[in-house]
């Protein structure tokens, strides 16, 4: 649908008929060639966002799908990378992907260790082993009562001073097409869960910024926003994507380059 090497419409359907888990597991061979993987610009950005915020050890990409956040942590991390996904077809696809890359040295020139985990991210499988945590584009399969479980979870696999970031991007307004496109999405998901089972929990408009900042001061976290200016500004003059950085209070992970 998306390019020749993409899904159909009719794989797409399918998907979207199933359950989270098993949808991810039946998209996962073409994922990288649609538009739902993060794009390159906003994973470099945030990797040169977090750089100065370094060093770090141990990272963790939460529901990492086929290993693109894996790819920055393999920058920034000295010691070991792991990914977590609920998603078993994600995580062989990421698995034989990341084997045929070039290792990515750290900024000390190790070459940290990378292991690939089957878990759900609202119960965690770790114990407080890891000074960075990093999500891209998945917080959206989280319905909103969820969200204090899952920030206490990340809180309770950092160490003292560890970072939680992901980038948010400012909600486009009414007078932009992606307004009302997101608002039919999330519509059309609305029905489909309330008339068919299992549900397939995708809802685009209901991560908000200030309900995360809530959420995560909720969890014990000490919450930073910086701007990745690489996106521009809006009319208003507010930054279009942000960085959230969630600090785990503690020894500090690193020095930092100051909120924008």
């Amino acid at each position: 649908m998306f390019s020749p090497q993409g899904p159909s419409l009719r794989e797409l359907a399918v998907q979207a008929l199933s359950s989270v888990e098993h949808g991810y597991d039946l998209l996962a061979p073409t994922f990288d060639h649609t538009p739902f993987r993060t794009p390159d610009a906003i994973l470099d950005a945030v990797g040169r966002a977090l750089g100065p915020l370094g060093p770090f050890a141990d990272g963790l990409d939460l529901c990492c799908g086929t290993g693109a956040g894996i790819e920055v942590l393999r920058e920034l991390c000295r010691g070991s990378v792991t990914g977590v996904d609920i998603s078993a077809g994600m995580l062989a696809v990421g698995r034989r992907r990341l084997a045929g890359a070039a290792p990515a040295p750290a900024p000390g020139g190790e070459v940290p260790a990378v292991s690939w985990v089957r878990g759900d991210a609202r119960a965690l499988p770790f114990g407080p082993a890891f000074d960075l945590v990093v999500s891209f584009g998945a917080f959206g399969h989280f319905l909103p009562h969820e969200l204090p479980g899952l920030f206490a979870g990340v809180h309770s696999v950092l160490r003292p001073g560890g970072r939680f970031a992901f980038p948010i991007a400012a909600p486009p307004g009414p007078r932009s097409p992606w307004y009302w496109g997101l608002l039919g999405f999330d519509a059309v998901m609305r029905v489909r869960n309330a008339v068919l089972r299992p549900t397939f929990v995708m809802y685009y408009r209901r991560f908000r910024l200030a309900d995360v900042r809530r959420e995560l001061a909720g969890a014990g976290f000490r919450v930073e926003l910086y701007a990745l200016p690489e996106f521009g500004r809006r009319a208003d003059g507010g930054p279009r994507v942000r960085m959230v950085v969630a600090t785990r209070p503690g020894a500090p992970a690193g020095t930092s380059a100051g909120p924008a």
